[in-house]
């Protein structure tokens, strides 16, 4: 699905905002809500796109769900391009480089909602699939009625309330879906305050209480991914945030990340967010 061969293009990509006279959105915002205010929702909408339609975000401040309604776009994930069709959902966490544009001779049609910095959602270490085939129409659906309520209705607040709570509650339904597996709980329960260790499937395993195929099945079930791979999300993307939020050495973020070697870290961060760690750091500290 993605094409790591388009990476070593992502150095030269800049913050990016181009909507175009030929693209129609339909946005309701944090100012404009109260109910996404109280959610730690910045904004939530839905675009039927054409070219020159492109989004680039170098540091994206708050984990950004986006369902793809029918066309066809273009979307950066996990370090290579994507080509993104209908009842296809992304996850993009905080603190990562994203992108997205419209591609020639196709309308993309699509609705998303963007997370502030301060939403649990955003904060480091959430887990959730960064891609799968799931049906975005009922979270379409949700957006415009917040959006019919606030700006064509009467802005009531017990409506508005009631959109917001049907947008969480079917984002919950597509990211949330390995929680309700006691295993994977567990298993990354005791990862993510322990991303410095030496982290073996085994290991997952016997906390798991399978055998490590098993838990590499449930694993890509769940997430679309190995255990091994989650984990190396993981600790890319707490990297990414110590990256933007502090000063320390590429080469002490290695280490607090699992890395002896910040050679292996450095190719294994520029594999998977598009960027060397240093050109992560200089656009995050802009």
């Amino acid at each position: 699905m993605s094409d790591p061969a388009m990476a070593s293009e992502h150095d030269y990509l800049s913050e990016t905002h181009i909507v175009g006279g030929d693209t129609r959105q339909w946005i309701v915002r944090v100012d404009d809500c109260q109910a996404l205010r109280d959610r730690h929702i910045s904004h939530v909408g839905v675009g039927d796109a054409a070219v020159p339609y492109r989004i680039v975000r170098t540091r994206l401040s708050g984990a950004y769900i986006h369902g793809s309604l029918g066309g066809e776009g273009r979307m950066l994930l996990d370090g290579g391009w994507c080509t993104m069709r209908r009842n296809m959902m992304s996850f993009a966490p905080a603190h990562g480089l994203h992108a997205f544009h419209a591609v020639p001779g196709s309308r993309w049609q699509y609705c998303w909602v963007r997370y502030l910095p301060s939403a649990p959602r955003s904060v480091v270490g959430t887990i959730a699939p960064i891609m799968q085939h799931f049906d975005p129409e009922p979270m379409k659906h949700a957006i415009l009625g917040l959006y019919s309520e606030v700006f064509h209705g009467q802005g009531d607040a017990a409506s508005c309330e009631m959109w917001g709570d049907t947008i969480e509650r079917y984002i919950s339904r597509f990211a949330d879906p390995w929680r309700r597996d006691t295993r994977i709980v567990a298993v990354f329960d005791a990862v993510i305050p322990t991303l410095e260790k030496h982290w073996t499937i085994e290991e997952m395993a016997e906390i798991a209480h399978v055998s490590s195929e098993h838990l590499r099945r449930i694993s890509r079930k769940v997430f679309g991914r190995s255990p091994m791979q989650q984990l190396t999300q993981l600790r890319m993307q707490h990297a990414a945030h110590l990256l933007a939020t502090s000063s320390l050495p590429v080469e002490e973020i290695a280490v607090r990340v699992g890395y002896q070697s910040p050679f292996a870290f450095s190719k294994t961060f520029k594999r998977m967010k598009g960027v060397s760690p240093s050109h992560f750091r200089h656009h995050s500290q802009e």
